[in-house]
Parts: C-alpha cells; structure tokens; sequence
C-alpha cells in the first residue's frame, strides 16, 4: 500500500495543486495508518479493508491524540479511500458510513495592539539583520501572511510604487494584499539598504535572505520572532499569532468580514468568522471589568 499512498500524495500535489505542506500532512497521517493496517490488522490490500478495521484505528488514534487531530487524521484517511475508488483499484469504501467526530473550535490566541507595538519596536539599529527583520515583523502583522507564504516571497513579488504584495496561499491560490505605510517604510529599507549586502553577488531571487544570503527558512523566521517576543516579554508567541493578530484587529476596528476573508485568503468565510468571536470575547471581558454595573458585588 505504500505505492498507492505515493500516487495518492502525488494525486493531490499535481491535480488538487496542495501545498508541500499540506501533502506532507498527509504523508504523515497516511503512512500511520498503513502501518497500523500491516502491522496490527495484517492487511497489506485496500480490497481487504473493512470498515471494523477503520473503527479500531480511529479508537486506538482516540487514546493519544486530541478530537481535532483525529478528526484530520480521519479526513487523509477518507480521501484516500475515496482516490483509490475513484481509480479502480477497490470497489470498496470502508470509510462511507463514518462520520467525523465532531470538535470544538479552540478560539484564537492574538496580541494586544499595546504588544504589538512593542514587539515591532524590537528590531533596534542598521545592521542587515535589524534592518531584514523589522521587514520581518511588518510584513507578518501588517499583512497578515502564513510564515510559508512569507518565506516563499520573491522580491518580483514586492511593489512597493503601486503599493502592494503578492503571495500564493494554500493551493497556490494567488492574493494582492495592500501595504500600509509602516511595512512599506520597513521594505523600502531592507531591500535599499539590507538585502543587496546579504545577496552578495548571486541575487537571489528571494526577498528574505538569511545571513547566508540564502532564501529564509521557515524555522529560521520562527527563531526571529520569538527573539524579539522575548526581548518585549512576551512569553507565549509563534509566527501564526501575528496573523491572527491581524484580523482580530481589523475586525474590532470596523472591517468589513469579506475584505478580511479576502486578505488573509480564507476560501471560506466560517474560517474568518472565528476572528468575530474573538473580538466579541474581548469586549465582554473589558465590559464585565470596567462597567460598574456588570456584575454584582460579591
């Protein structure tokens, strides 16, 4: 079976146009599942898969993993169920009559617009690196970008005339975000006076460079922001929460849902929605300790 989760990953690379990321996510799911197929069950053929035998996996997955993992897990495991169908390979559907289990959406974490500012302040100086990761931080908060489309940036992508960014989300889906005039100010000098030392002479086409001079990674870009999120004391930080710091943002100053949903590239406006819970949890909280009619005394 593991030819045919190879054809599968690369099914849903070339014909769906996922992401490097999004297969590897189903690698990771599916080469679980397979093994436990081969080495529990002792079923080396999808024609001998039975639904019993997808129910105990999904048991034996509900011991170690959280409702949302499985729940994923079980997503890979359908699809691929449902490819080998579609392809002839079994006319079997193990999968037909189990229903996801259902999850509770964990609410966002975000920053205060106070810790944001104070991050964004962090980068100090006119060295190439305080230069590029000023760039860094605008570029993520101001316009809301996943750290993979961030580091997949190519300078081509970048106008900063007309005042915009170009990047491709998930499915390589193509969005044009504008720039505020902070992450535009923050562009203009890493790119005038920080990206043409770290380059050297090969000009990369990347926009982030490492101190190498090569594309930034992923892991490199995490590195940064949790750098800075320590210089402004702020303990618990990853990249993503930037974003979500963005939209929170936006909408409690009076966005539009849609312009959000189509800045941040969500093909779905439920996906955006959660960003209103947040805001609304926010305000209860600020209401409830500040009006002086909120609660009872106790």
């Amino acid at each position: 079976m593991d030819i045919l989760v190879s054809e599968f990953l690369d099914y849903i690379a070339i014909e769906k146009g996922l992401s490097d990321n999004t297969k590897a996510a189903y690698s990771h799911d599916l080469n679980g599942y397979v093994d436990y197929l081969v080495t529990k069950v002792g079923v080396s053929s999808p024609k001998f898969v039975t639904y019993e035998h997808v129910l105990t996996y999904l048991t034996a997955l509900r011991t170690e993993y959280s409702g949302a993992t499985v729940a994923r897990k079980l997503a890979s495991v359908k699809s691929f169920h449902k490819y080998l169908v579609r392809e002839g390979i079994t006319d079997k559907l193990p999968t037909a009559d189990i229903k996801t289990p259902k999850t509770t959406r964990k609410l966002p974490e975000v920053l205060s617009v106070e810790q944001i500012g104070t991050l964004l302040e962090q980068p100090q100086g006119m060295g190439e690196g305080a230069i590029r990761d000023r760039a860094i931080l605008e570029l993520l908060y101001s316009c809301g970008l996943r750290v993979s489309e961030l580091t997949a940036l190519d300078i081509e992508d970048v106008s900063l005339r007309h005042g915009f960014v170009r990047c491709f989300g998930k499915g390589s889906k193509e969005r044009i975000i504008p720039l505020g005039s902070y992450v535009s100010e923050a562009l203009t000098e890493y790119i005038n006076k920080s990206r043409s030392k770290l380059s050297g002479p090969f000009r990369p086409a990347a926009l982030l460079l490492n101190m190498q001079g090569n594309r930034l990674s992923r892991v490199g870009c995490w590195k940064i922001v949790k750098k800075y999120a320590k210089m402004a004391q702020i303990e618990e930080i990853y990249p993503h929460i930037l974003r979500h710091s963005f939209a929170t943002h936006m909408l409690a100053n009076g966005a539009d849902l849609r312009a959000v949903q189509e800045l941040l590239g969500h093909a779905d406006i439920s996906t955006t929605q959660i960003y209103t819970h947040v805001t609304k949890d926010k305000l209860r909280a600020v209401y409830e300790t500040t009006h002086p009619k909120a609660r009872k005394n106790m």
